[in-house]
């Protein structure tokens, strides 16, 4: 079977549907490795396309690099989703972080949904990333440690506390023009 064309007549079908491949969404890729890179069966038990299944470069069990600069790719990036957004669940449930505080309910949410995507899908980071939809699964690990850092923060400072209105003296419509404050410095130097 030819295609049109010297350059596709000459590599075969197997080139065509690879450059078509390449040209598809991530999602539309997802749908074609499931449904059309599968060797598709006539009732009669004869084949329509033959495909091979080697892996695919830069997909998948194919990934080699995350194509962001300083940040390598991990083969256990699926489980590292798992492992680091469950340590960031366990440091809030041992701290006095209220249950009713809106940044642990928030975080808690992104957590568990997380995990539970990663826990679903555990040998397909492509599906873990479309369903989370905040990036690579590596970028996801990276999220979890920065979130970690934000909660040590948080707890340290005890931000979920109301401050006391009376402790605090607030300025409403402050006038720039009226802040003296630096101004000492630049009236010497000018004399």
């Amino acid at each position: 079977v030819g295609f049109p064309g010297p350059f596709l007549s000459s590599y075969g079908s197997s080139c065509y549907f690879y450059l078509l491949y390449n040209m598809l969404s991530r999602v539309s890729q997802f749908v074609a490795r499931k449904a059309i890179f599968q060797p598709v069966f006539r009732p009669v038990g004869v084949a329509l396309f033959q495909f091979s299944t080697d892996v695919v470069p830069g997909y998948g069990k194919g990934k080699t690099s995350t194509g962001i600069v300083g940040l390598p790719y991990d083969p256990n990036a699926v489980s590292n989703v798992i492992v680091q957004y469950q340590a960031l669940l366990d440091r809030m449930a041992a701290s006095d972080l209220p249950e009713t505080a809106q940044y642990r309910v928030d975080v808690e949410k992104i957590a568990r949904y997380r995990i539970k995507i990663a826990m679903e899908n555990p040998e397909d980071p492509d599906m873990v990333e479309d369903l989370c939809q905040c990036g690579q699964v590596e970028e996801l690990v990276e999220q979890a440690k920065d979130e970690m850092e934000v909660l040590d923060m948080y707890l340290k400072e005890r931000l979920w506390e109301q401050i006391n209105d009376s402790d605090v003296d607030i300025e409403y419509n402050p006038d720039p023009s009226m802040d003296h404050e630096g101004m000492e410095g630049e009236e010497e130097e000018s004399k």
